[in-house]
């Protein structure tokens, strides 16, 4: 427990020292306070996710490696056992993005998934440790779309482990507050400003859902980068919990 929680305040640490600077110097929102409101509730998230169910993740991506040998055609492991381990990560991103990509336009279609991806569009301030509000059940499904096809791939696991974390900084960066274009670049690779559209208030947004690869959105429709500052709301349209604990029960009532 206590290396549990040393992990945790150096996590903390390390991505307020990386994005909080970014978010001074390139400010999507200049106005928006570091001190703002929810970060009480924003801080519980990361807490939870960090303290609790990133070990619930983690086991069950496990269970689906030992599970899924049985499954994947002998095809398919002979081939990815006779590629070099680079040609493998590219797959299994290339891949991964596009199963996440069509669970992410699922969560915004389908109510019984909407339910629970609604409490990461709750927020109506975007910032690095907003990034971090997510239903647990959300981000375990997502988790397991993303390294599915790695695990299926026979990826090692201590190669999963270097997407994940290399992913989840990336996940980090779109949803800071931070104005950042990338140039020819942000076809190959998302920019804040794009998810930051997407967590547009409305209804349910319809744009940007890939998070990595912006040329998912681009080939099926769903592409669009917004014009001239940030000062669109953000957030649900309808009534929404604001605290911690009642945004994880939230999805199981009527």
């Amino acid at each position: 427990m206590i290396d549990l929680l040393l992990g945790t305040a150096t996590s903390a640490a390390i991505l307020a020292l990386i994005f909080a600077p970014l978010e001074r110097a390139f400010p999507a929102r200049p106005e928006q306070p570091a001190l703002r409101p929810e970060l009480r509730t924003d801080a519980a998230f990361f807490l939870g996710q960090y303290l609790v169910f990133a070990a619930v993740a983690v086991a069950a991506l496990t269970s689906v490696d030992q599970a899924i040998g049985g499954v994947v055609p002998v095809s398919v492991r002979t081939w990815s056992s006779e590629q070099p381990l680079w040609a493998l990560v590219v797959a299994s991103l290339a891949l991964g993005d596009l199963l996440t990509y069509w669970f992410h336009r699922a969560c915004h279609r389908y109510d019984a998934l909407w339910r629970f991806h609604a409490v990461h569009h709750s927020a109506e301030r975007l910032d690095w440790l907003a990034a971090h509000r997510e239903h647990p059940l959300d981000g375990i499904a997502t988790q397991l779309c993303v390294n599915l096809p790695g695990i299926a791939l026979g990826l090692p696991f201590a190669a999963l482990g270097w997407l994940a974390v290399l992913r989840g900084l990336w996940a980090i960066f779109i949803h800071s507050n931070v104005r950042l274009p990338l140039g020819p670049l942000g076809v190959l690779l998302g920019a804040p400003e794009l998810h930051h559209w997407h967590h547009v208030r409305a209804e349910r947004t319809r744009h940007n859902f890939a998070n990595l690869a912006p040329y998912l959105d681009l080939l099926f429709g769903t592409y669009h980068r917004p014009e001239g500052p940030e000062t669109y709301p953000l957030g649900l349209t309808q009534p929404w919990p604001r605290r911690y604990l009642a945004q994880l029960v939230r999805p199981f009532r009527r």
